[in-house]
């Protein structure tokens, strides 16, 4: 078994990985100037993008939740990789064969990395399934997506496979790849049965799902067998994985991330077929699910695509089915899609048809126009809950109030409020009033929460504040050393005064940088001290354009100014309560002390003003 991964390999990884492409894999980063790149923050909520890149550094930082690092950081905490695994994963990407280091030996162990095999499994499932829906044993199979509008080409862009009835076919040809049981069951490809490993699908089509990058991950199945034959579900997915969160994916993003991103629109189906369906309508913005309900992950997923110049911008629609189970799905999104609630829509097909049977009954044009006939989801949400009561009696519409009135008080956007008050009003043909007040009853009743936890304080006090203005000097020095060091030319960095950095946070990682010059994120033990490097290695320097040796100056004269002319006025102190006579030396002494200080105060202050 491979062991530790040598040093100078994960150190060549970090330097030669390109953090923007890698972050862009999940963030869409505009520029914001001097080198830097942002975009929405991809671990916490966000309406305004604090999430900053440095490229030339090599590092990232949220000044919203203080999350920050390097690439591997990054891979680490986004997709819940070891960092062994992480590293292997950056490896691949640039091509780079990794040396390991066994425990005892002296020379180098060579692996392709445990995440590399499980994905390499995949994809070499993927061509096997592939090749197999061209063979005669799956007629049925090919006569199915006919059946369902989808022609060979179709099949063939989006990964369409063959599962063959036989108990091991995949198994077998994986293991004569070279792929060990213990890769394939990890993986998710094969399962013990009663006389060995057999093959998790059998007699289904199948299609790749893959990651954000374009990794197949695993698999979406559907039975063609009928239930008196196979028992199983429908649908069968592979089970979660090292690889493979259902939570965390979804089927079509790899090849719809683009055009979400240029359109701002992402459109949420229920199926692969549907996936399929829309996308050759030409609805390119079009996702789905893989065998559970949209959640949380999935919107911190597509805001990070819909954001656009300082806000997120974008629209949200989803797509049910007319049926009970597909309203019941569009009420499920409401109470949990208030992140982007102002842009999020539903699109229900009045006939109960999916997307894919409406395409094949009604034509690509069809499936565009239920897109376009899209409606607010708050209006769809408030229409169902109305729908549910008779609003031509009186008791009808008192309880249709009641019933909907909570559903307004739940929108988070209070500038809303008050337009679907208007609408509910209409509505149930009622004074505004009284829908108000229902309304603000509603409000009260309901548990404050934030759109994010505020952190404690105990968990912010060590944090400096960026925007203290007492603060803001002692900040621009730290970045500009860690950022531009080639300009702290001579002693000008050693020349600041001990106690010219006032917050804890800023000694701490004065001391740090004294103690490692050519300091990296890997020299800093301390996750805090971690943290405020990143945050200074990427927010951008105060200068006008590029930062120049005289700003440099400058700035690190106004800050010993200042931290002297504390000096000074803690002499003057001592001064006062000193007799002149009684403590001639001390004061004699203190009085030389505060001439020389004063002294070097005023050639300070002139250097300071040499760079305005």
């Amino acid at each position: 078994m491979a062991g530790r991964i040598r040093d100078e390999d994960v150190a060549y990884i970090r330097d030669r990985a390109p953090i923007d492409e890698i972050v862009g894999d999940y963030v869409q980063l505009k520029s914001a100037g001097g080198g830097q790149k942002k975009g929405l923050c991809p671990f916490h909520d966000e309406k305004s993008p604090s999430f900053h890149v440095t490229p030339s550094k090599g590092y990232f930082h949220c000044f919203g939740c203080q999350t920050g690092g390097d690439v591997i950081a990054f891979l680490m905490k986004i997709d819940h990789l070891t960092f062994t695994e992480t590293v292997e994963r950056l490896a691949d990407r640039l091509g780079y064969t990794l040396r390991y280091e066994e425990g005892g030996s002296s020379g180098p162990v060579f692996s392709a990395g445990a995440r590399s095999r499980l994905i390499s499994a995949n994809a070499e499932a993927a061509k096997f399934y592939q090749e197999q829906l061209n063979s005669p044993a799956a007629q049925h199979g090919r006569e199915l997506l006919t059946k369902r509008g989808f022609d060979k080409a179709a099949c063939m862009s989006f990964g369409v496979g063959f599962a063959p009835d036989e108990w091991d076919a995949l198994t077998k040809h994986l293991r004569a790849l070279g792929y060990s049981i213990d890769e394939l069951e990890t993986a998710g490809l094969s399962k013990m049965g009663q006389r060995g490993p057999i093959d998790r699908f059998r007699n289904r089509l199948t299609w790749p799902i893959k990651d954000i990058s374009g990794d197949v991950v695993g698999f979406g199945a559907r039975k063609l067998a009928s239930d008196e034959i196979d028992q199983g579900p429908k649908y069968l997915n592979t089970p979660e994985t090292p690889i493979y969160k259902k939570s965390q994916v979804l089927y079509g993003l790899d090849v719809a991330k683009k055009e979400i991103a240029k359109k701002r629109q992402a459109v949420i189906v229920e199926g692969y077929t549907d996936v399929m369906a829309a996308q050759l309508a030409g609805i390119t913005t079009a996702v789905a699910t893989c065998g559970t309900a949209f959640g949380a992950d999935h919107i911190r997923i597509l805001r990070r695509l819909l954001m656009d110049d300082d806000a997120f911008r974008g629209e949200v629609i989803f797509t049910f089915d007319g049926d009970a189970a597909g309203q019941k799905a569009a009420l499920r999104a409401f109470s949990e899609d208030q992140k982007f609630v102002t842009q999020t829509f539903v699109a229900v097909e009045p006939d109960g048809l999916d997307p894919c049977d409406l395409r094949q009954q009604k034509g690509d044009l069809a499936l565009r126009d239920l897109i376009a006939r899209r409606v607010p989801l708050f209006e769809f949400a408030i229409r169902s809950e109305l729908a549910h009561h008779k609003l031509d009696s009186a008791e009808g519409r008192v309880n249709a109030l009641n019933a909907a009135a909570p559903l307004v008080a739940q929108i988070r956007d209070k500038s809303l409020r008050p337009e679907y008050t208007r609408l509910l009003a209409g509505w149930l043909g009622v004074e505004v009033e009284i829908v108000s007040a229902a309304v603000a009853q509603g409000i009260k009743a309901r548990p404050r929460t934030g759109d994010v936890s505020e952190p404690s304080s105990e968990d912010n006090n060590w944090r400096p504040d960026p925007h203290d203005a007492r603060l803001i000097l002692e900040r621009e020095v730290l970045k500009s050393r860690l950022q531009e060091p080639q300009l702290f030319t001579g002693t000008l960095w050693a020349d600041i005064e001990a106690d010219a950095f006032t917050h804890p946070a800023y000694r701490e990682m004065r001391k740090t940088i004294d103690e490692h010059p050519q300091i990296s994120h890997t020299d800093i033990a301390d996750e805090k001290i971690a943290t405020i490097f990143t945050e200074l290695t990427v927010e951008p320097i105060r200068a006008d354009g590029k930062p120049t040796a005289v700003y440099i100056e400058s700035i690190v004269a106004r800050l010993r100014e200042v931290a002297i002319s504390r000096s000074i006025a803690a002499l003057k102190s001592s001064l006062q309560r000193l007799n002149p006579v009684e403590n001639e030396i001390e004061y004699n002494a203190a009085f030389s002390a505060l001439v020389a200080l004063e002294s070097t105060r005023r050639t300070l202050h002139d250097l300071a003003l040499g760079g305005l």
